[in-house]
């Protein structure tokens, strides 16, 4: 505890700098409420646990974090690792610093363990945390740089696996957000402990030239100094520290190392835009510039509010030295990027120009969060995310405005970055005053004026393969499910008047109030409509609504149940549908411990007595057997379907096994049987189908995994 209190004084220095005597009494009461609650708690060091959320608030001071958010990284543990309670910070603290501990609690609850779908969780939780409040995402990043500066007392597997999600995930985020100070170290330190032996050769190479280096670089700041003097410029200038891991992106590229070593680097700073640029052209004058290495990202700022100039020039000696070009503003938000909207408190809230800043500079991750409510697999959902991080392009309105896109986008990308009408409404693109398809792959500096129709009926379904990003993407998807969901709509009330037409029922005599409060209680829909577009769109049968309604004493999943398990399937006659090799007559035998159906890939097992048995591939029951397996293989055509086994998972067993049977109407699938099992936690529902294909079966499982309530949907083999 002796080290804690040493922290949280140096912790308070910092913080007198630029907060309220009011503001640090709460910080303190939030170091004593989070001491109390972790006392005796240890991290891996050895050290005590408090020190680590001490260390993530010392780490935001250098970003000059508000106290709400100092208070969050110092309590951002205790609701998850504490017997601390929501309600218990509430009353202590309030709800803005309960908001921010609850988002890290959120995003924490996974640990990344290095397999596709733990990382693509993690991922989700990290964005959906963003979208609440920013500075939830900006704590997560201190938090996220301390336990990095303490890998080293994980495994060598641990700290790989780590270095890999803050490369992937964490580092492109600070980037995003323009947190340089943070991002900086957290990739020189993922570097560090994902590729060790890289690190330290660098290192290793910048230590032995480091001497020559700093003289260098001392003489081309004098004499720039000089030159900016007669020419009474006021600025201030510093030899710029290239990052190890910014050297080992250049290595990667194929760079040789001593091309990069003798690429100085060298920051000025000046008062105003206009003696940015008045100092480039002194510099230039002097010193010859490298073409195409000049990038003006003050007249094109960066999406994450990133302003300065950028030259490389033949310096003194011959040396390439690389320049950076800003005002002291400028610099603030190019270390700070989006916390920098920590100072503006005379505009009004921390939080909202924080919110007001990510809604206008980082509509990526809004884009990104989209995604949760799409469809798409996993691999899609990484897909998405990566693209959305690679490099961007600037492309420019008839306006001049600059928008930022991926490379790759088209001009549907560029119409729905503008706005969701423009895009809806596009007939077409122009691009430098020429037309082009839609298709067309935009490039830098481009000129895009799209042509829209009011009386447009929307956009078209194949834009979505047209579109690069993920916003565009929505959007569209979003058109057609609103334009769907009308469709479903009529088609349902259609289906439930005619269905009823045919049993001569009135229609008025069936959804009296009672029965509709019956359905919607029973399919947990909060109106009429919702039962219409379910019926519409197949998620539910007439027979379902009809059975609930009208079923006798026995339930209508029992009436249902035994109609379908009952169902007489016919024997199977195997020895045409497998093909042994090099044996025409044989007696065949499918295992029922895997229950292969025709598609899978299939090996035979030769029994004692019994024939050939034939196994999945991935079977584990043949693994061993190698000296008694033999080639087997379906048939070209197949007449007879195959029982296997699924295994289905749901949170609740209300209604789910009445959906998943309407799921075999008019198709081809049989239900054998179904066991019923539950948990605490879940229910699970072992069954037996009779299927004509591996494309069926998988088919049939898709349809389950869209029922709502359905958790996994997974083949067993027992």
């Amino acid at each position: 505890m002796e080290e804690a209190t040493k922290l949280f004084k140096n912790l308070s220095k910092k913080l007198e700098d630029y907060l309220e005597e009011s503001e640090l009494k709460k910080i303190e009461q939030a170091f004593l409420f989070a001491a109390d609650k972790h006392f005796g708690q240890k991290r891996l060091t050895g050290e005590d646990y408090i020190n680590h959320p001490l260390n993530v608030a010392y780490i935001l001071t250098d970003i000059f974090a508000d106290s709400t958010t100092i208070q969050a990284a110092i309590l951002h543990d205790t609701i998850e690792d504490t017997d601390a309670t929501e309600e218990e910070v509430r009353t202590k603290f309030g709800d803005e610093v309960t908001s921010l501990v609850l988002g890290l609690t959120k995003i924490n609850k996974l640990n990344y363990n290095g397999d596709n779908e733990a990382m693509i969780a993690n991922h989700r939780k990290i964005l959906v945390g963003l979208s609440e409040d920013v500075r939830v995402i900006i704590i997560k990043l201190a938090d996220r740089l301390h336990n990095m500066r303490t890998l080293w007392v994980l495994s060598e597997k641990k700290q790989k696996e780590n270095a890999k999600e803050t490369l992937d995930i964490l580092v492109p985020i600070a980037e995003r957000l323009g947190i340089n100070s943070i991002n900086s170290e957290l990739q020189d330190l993922s570097l560090r402990y994902g590729k060790p032996d890289i690190y330290f050769s660098i290192v290793q190479k910048l230590n032995q030239s480091k001497v020559e280096r700093d003289k260098t670089v001392e003489e081309m700041m004098n004499i720039v100094s000089e030159l900016l003097a007669v020419h009474n410029i006021k600025h201030e200038i510093k030899g710029r520290a290239k990052s190890i891991y910014s050297i080992y992106k250049k290595l990667d590229k194929g760079r040789k190392f001593s091309d990069i070593y003798d690429l100085l680097a060298l920051r000025v700073y000046v008062e105003s835009e206009q003696d940015c640029y008045q100092t480039l052209g002194l510099i230039h004058s002097k010193y010859r510039p490298i073409p195409k290495r000049f990038k003006d990202y003050i007249a094109m700022p960066k999406t994450n509010m990133y302003q300065s100039l950028h030259t490389t020039v033949f310096g003194i000696d011959g040396y390439l030295f690389e320049i950076q070009i800003r005002t002291y503003e400028m610099d603030r938000v190019a270390e700070l990027g989006i916390a920098s909207h920590w100072s503006y408190k005379e505009k009004g809230s921390i939080k909202a120009n924080m919110q007001n800043a990510m809604e206008q500079k980082l509509q990526f991750f809004r884009t990104i969060m989209e995604l949760k409510n799409e469809d798409s697999n996993d691999e899609e959902f990484v897909k998405n995310v990566k693209d959305e991080f690679k490099e961007s392009i600037y492309v420019f309105t008839p306006k001049g405005d600059v928008i930022e896109l991926p490379f790759g986008s088209t001009p549907i990308d560029f119409a729905y970055r503008v706005h969701s009408d423009v895009g809806d409404k596009m007939v077409g693109a122009i691009v430098n005053n020429s037309i082009v398809p839609l298709d067309y792959k935009l490039n830098n500096d481009d000129i895009i004026k799209i042509n829209v129709n009011k009386n447009s009926t929307g956009p078209n379904r194949e834009w979505i393969n047209m579109a690069k990003t993920s916003q565009a993407k929505t959007k569209i998807k979003n058109f057609f499910n609103k334009t769907d969901k009308y469709e479903y709509l009529r088609r349902g009330e259609e289906l439930l008047k005619d269905e009823l037409r045919k049993k001569k029922i009135p229609f008025n005599d069936f959804l009296t109030n009672e029965n509709i409060n019956k359905i919607l209680s029973e399919f947990k829909f909060s109106n009429i409509e919702e039962l219409y577009n379910q019926l519409g769109n197949n998620n539910i049968t007439f027979a379902q609504i009809y059975s609930l309604i009208y079923a006798d004493n026995k339930s209508k999943e029992e009436i249902i149940l035994n109609k379908k398990i009952n169902q007489k399937v016919k024997e199977i006659i195997q020895k045409n549908d497998i093909i042994v090799k090099g044996i025409d007559s044989i007696k065949v035998n499918i295992a029922s411990c895997c229950g292969p159906v025709p598609g899978d890939l299939i090996v035979g097992y030769i029994t004692k007595g019994y024939g050939i048995s034939v196994h999945q591939m991935i079977c584990p029951n043949i693994n061993q057997r190698n000296e008694r397996l033999i080639d087997v293989r379906w048939n070209d055509t197949i007449t007879n379907k195959y029982p296997t086994n699924i295994l289905v998972h749901a949170n609740t067993n209300k209604n789910i096994l009445l959906n998943i049977i309407s799921k075999t109407s008019n198709t081809d699938i049989n239900i054998l049987s179904i066991n019923t099992l539950s948990s605490s936690e879940d229910f699970l529902f072992d069954i037996t189908v009779s299927v004509p294909s591996l494309e069926r079966l998988n088919k049939f499982m898709d349809d389950i995994r869209l029922i709502t309530d359905i958790v996994k949907v997974e083949r067993i083999i027992r």
